[in-house]
């Protein structure tokens, strides 16, 4: 942590250099590669996807350089200059400005994001590959984050029933980049960043690097993380371009489960009090990844693309916490503990090959691909036993005084011990066309082979097998009758099999995937050249929702309908030359709306049902306005309706709202300081929860100073 602070400390501190004072071996470029089908039509493409907090373009939904008015879907762009002016560090601070969308906690070891009231902690992209382990994801080296919302089986094949996250990484520049942030925080954090990039022999280069050392409101708890990714890009050829990528990335911290409910409410614990033992239950992820890709141009408008990523996560969860809600006649509730381990490792190649050309008097974009997955993951549960002997797998404390200590770990009979093996093939077929000067259209297709096999460690040694075929189509038609007005109507579909996340058993080894299915009818317009709306209605099917068969609670059986009825709207951009803004509104209606297991009396989860963690209305507007050319202030406001902890709707998660604000000071040529503060009421709210007895309370007011330099 430390070099990394002294780092931007000292480049903060360094006399900058105009572009024009650099040498000549730094002005020099690499040779021109055009590695794009068709080149840029106009200023808006050459100068990239996003402009202050407006996106432009996207390449998460088709896998092509697309303008965002051509999607016939919702795609949420998170800029990185809405991170940085916002001091985001997290999935789950770059998700709380999204509409539709919330962050489920994760069982206090995980980014799991509800997306359209679908909850998913494997549903994550970095550059369109899978990034399925379950961690904590720091946004240092990101461009921008894109959050698809809706199922996308097409391009990004199984999961992503409610919509998936793809992180887009930062590389490297044709001009010399060094710029460094340390910031200080409130409860002791610390944290430090650097972007540098430049010229190295025929290739440029980029290095990102990030570390952090926090402690938090809450009793006990502690946050350390690092990140390091260099990546290199060259010319090995006038028309091939190649990118190499290495990350290491740790995380470690406290497992937080939040508090318990008391009579339908969370609990109204002093914010700060830990339910459990801090102290035994720490948390702690470690990945390495290398990234490979090469451009090519096969004619003036063949591209071929072939990306490779290998990821190797290590993975700990241990967590002491709440197990039960507070019992209203004696105040008491139980604590229950477990340890999870996971080692996976990832191996991903997708090899595409785009056209552009005409037929029949239509322009086309062909984009045919192939992808190859490998997963091995080795997973291994301990059971936390409590009291003298040890023999107990829950302790019953008080409320107010809720700490209960581990005597030993073991394995119990039920807990996991195997190591699950997957294999993907998958073929896809995508056309974009443009049928007239008014109308496109969107097609596409995409058949995937998901084998899985287990290999189970325990002593009754139970190995299983399953592979998942499917076929997943999109359609979408688009009418633009100007160049500043977009309206669409599509039809997405995804499937989600039962081993979706690697996570095979005897009790759904043998069910067929659930399916997620949705009918889109929305709009974007550019009001100004600098600010953009978004508009969709939808309804989002779940089919086939699994859950415990009423005749032997061993298995699983496929039973029940999720719907999401929805109307989102979103806006981004500047309003006038010094006011920018970022924000939007959802009304959302998630709920079953058939029985999930059992009779429609009897069932687990009966029609009925409000999905847990949607709240009906939510609303969101950050605002940044430039004062003078030095002074900037921003204010942002989250609104959301109460909504339900979980599929039992007895707990309710109360309303709130929640201001935040920054001041901005720059100064010299490209410095800046800001203060951003959170929660600047200091009122105490809910955000979310993983169930009834795991609610999460919201961070105290929280300050946040940064100074940042680039020279």
């Amino acid at each position: 942590m430390s070099h990394v602070l002294l780092l931007s400390l000292l480049a903060c501190l360094s006399p900058q250099e105009s572009p024009a004072q650099l040498p000549p071996a730094a002005e020099a470029a690499l040779p021109e590669v055009k590695v794009k089908g068709k080149k840029a039509k106009s200023k808006e493409r050459a100068d990239g996807p996003v402009k202050g907090y407006r996106a432009r373009r996207s390449a998460t939904l088709t896998k092509t350089d697309t303008p965002l008015a051509d999607l016939p879907q919702s795609v949420q762009v998170v800029p990185e200059s809405l991170v940085k002016d916002q001091g985001m560090k997290s999935m789950a601070e770059v998700i709380r400005y999204v509409p539709g969308a919330s962050m489920n906690p994760g069982e206090g070891g995980r980014d799991q994001p509800v997306l359209r009231g679908i909850s998913t902690s494997s549903d994550f992209f970095v550059d369109g590959l899978r990034d399925d382990a379950l961690y904590f994801r720091d946004p240092y080296n990101a461009e921008r984050i894109e959050i698809l919302k809706g199922p996308s089986g097409m391009t990004f094949g199984r999961g992503g029933g409610g919509g998936v996250v793809n992180r887009v990484t930062k590389r490297p520049l044709d001009q010399p980049l060094a710029q460094a942030e340390l910031s200080l925080g409130s409860w002791d954090d610390k944290r430090g960043a650097v972007d540098l990039g430049g010229q190295l022999g025929g290739a440029r280069y980029r290095v990102n690097g990030v570390a952090e050392d926090a402690k938090g409101f809450r009793e006990g708890y502690q946050l350390r993380r690092s990140g390091l990714n260099p990546v290199v890009e060259f010319a090995p050829g006038s028309d091939t371009l190649a990118l190499l990528s290495v990350e290491h990335f740790e995380d470690r911290r406290t497992t937080d489960r939040g508090l318990p409910a008391l009579n339908g409410r969370p609990y109204e614990a002093p914010r700060e009090r830990f339910f459990g033992d801090p102290a035994q239950s720490p948390s702690a992820a470690v990945v390495d990844a290398f990234t490979a890709r090469v451009e090519s141009n096969l004619a003036p408008n063949v591209l071929l693309r072939s990306t490779l990523r290998a990821t190797r996560y290590d993975t700990l969860r241990q967590n002491v916490q709440p197990n039960s809600v507070v019992d209203p006649a004696t105040g008491r509730l139980r604590i229950s503990a477990y340890s999870q381990a996971n080692l996976r490792i990832n191996l991903f190649d997708q090899t595409e090959l785009e056209w552009r050309g005409r037929v029949a008097g239509m322009d086309h974009l062909l984009l045919a691909g192939l992808e190859l997955g490998h997963q091995d993951s080795e997973n291994t549960r301990l059971t936390g036993y409590f009291g003298a002997a040890g023999t107990a797998t829950t302790a019953t404390v008080g409320a107010a005084n809720p700490r209960a200590s581990v005597t030993r770990w073991a394995a119990a009979s039920s807990d996991t011990n195997n190591e699950v093996v997957a294999n993907l093939a998958a073929l896809y077929l995508q056309d974009q066309i443009s049928l007239s000067s008014h109308w496109k259209a969107v097609l596409g297709l995409r058949y995937d082979r998901f084998a899985v096999a287990l290999d189970d460690r325990n002593a009754a040694n139970v190995d299983l097998a399953h592979t998942d075929k499917a076929a997943s189509p999109r359609a979408g038609l688009i009418y633009q009758p100007t160049e500043a007005s977009s309206y669409y109507l599509s039809y997405s579909y995804a499937f989600l099999p039962s081993s979706e996340t690697l996570s095979l058993s005897a009790s759904n080894a043998d069910l067929k995937p659930e399916k997620a299915t949705n009918w889109e009818l929305g709009g974007k317009w550019d009001l100004s050249p600098g600010f953009a709306l978004t508009a969709a209605l939808f309804r989002l099917d779940r089919a086939d929702v699994k859950s415990k068969d009423p005749n032997d609670p061993t298995k699983l059986v496929l039973s029940g309908l999720q719907r999401t009825d929805g109307l989102e709207l979103g806006f981004q951009g500047q309003v006038t030359e010094r006011w920018q803004v970022y924000g939007g509104f959802a009304q959302l209606d998630a709920r079953v709306v058939k029985a999930t297991g059992g009779s429609a009396t009897s069932a687990a989860v009966p029609a009925g049902t409000q999905v847990p963690l949607v709240p009906r209305r939510a609303a969101t507007c950050w605002n940044k306005v430039e004062l003078t050319s030095q002074w900037a202030l921003g204010l942002g406001l989250i609104h959301q309706s109460s909504s339900f902890a979980s599929t039992t709707n007895a707990v309710i998660l109360p309303a709130f709202i929640r201001a935040d604000a920054a001041v901005y000071f720059s100064f010299g040529k490209q410095n800046r300081l800001s203060l951003n503060l959170e929660n600047l009421l200091d009122r105490r709210y809910y955000p979310t929860a993983g169930n009834d007895y795991n609610i999460v309370v919201g961070s105290p007011r929280r300050a946040q100073l940064t100074l940042s330099c680039r020279f």
